[in-house]
């Protein structure tokens, strides 16, 4: 039987959330720790979807932190677009609330950086309705009374591997 496509997790608090970007982060990065350079597979596509306070900016600043960006992490809300660069790595994290049609995002010049050895994290992927293609990753986080659910679906084979990895019993 193939391993699962979906899986939701439940994250009891923002530390929870952190954690889940920080197991993620040597994946998508390619790199065991922070000291080494990204590695041939680094890179990717992630999409995350919730509602204003699920924790979406806080997962992507989480996952960015542990990719080895330091200094600040600004929220992509107004600019649209925070990029980074580690080694030969480079980190896209957008951010398409502010869209009020699709073509928003084509218009704003951004196909150029969904490259495959880039790493692409997209908030609020819907306002860009199909123009998209489907992500690596798609982390849904909802905000609950007593924590966060976070659905995880695999959209590809390197999505499927991350998620295999992120499930996998780590030491």
């Amino acid at each position: 039987m193939p391993p699962p496509a979906q899986h939701t997790l439940y994250l009891p608090d923002e530390t929870a959330t952190e954690a889940l970007a920080r197991r993620l982060a040597p994946l998508v990065c390619d790199r065991p720790d922070a000291s080494a350079a990204p590695g041939p597979g680094a890179g990717g596509r992630i999409h995350l979807r919730g509602d204003l306070g699920a924790g979406k900016t806080s997962f992507a600043r989480a996952l960015l932190r542990a990719c080895g960006i330091s200094g600040r992490i600004k929220s992509p809300s107004y600019a649209l677009l925070e990029s980074y660069k580690v080694f030969n790595l480079y980190l896209y994290h957008l951010d398409f609330y502010r869209f009020s049609e699709s073509r928003e995002w084509l218009d704003a010049g951004f196909r150029e950086i969904l490259r495959e050895d880039a790493l692409v994290l997209i908030e609020w992927p819907e306002r860009a309705g199909d123009l998209l293609s489907p992500p690596d990753l798609e982390i849904s986080l909802e905000y609950l009374d007593d924590g966060r659910r976070a659905d995880l679906s695999a959209h590809t084979e390197r999505g499927l591997k991350w998620l295999n990895a992120i499930l996998s019993p780590g030491p």
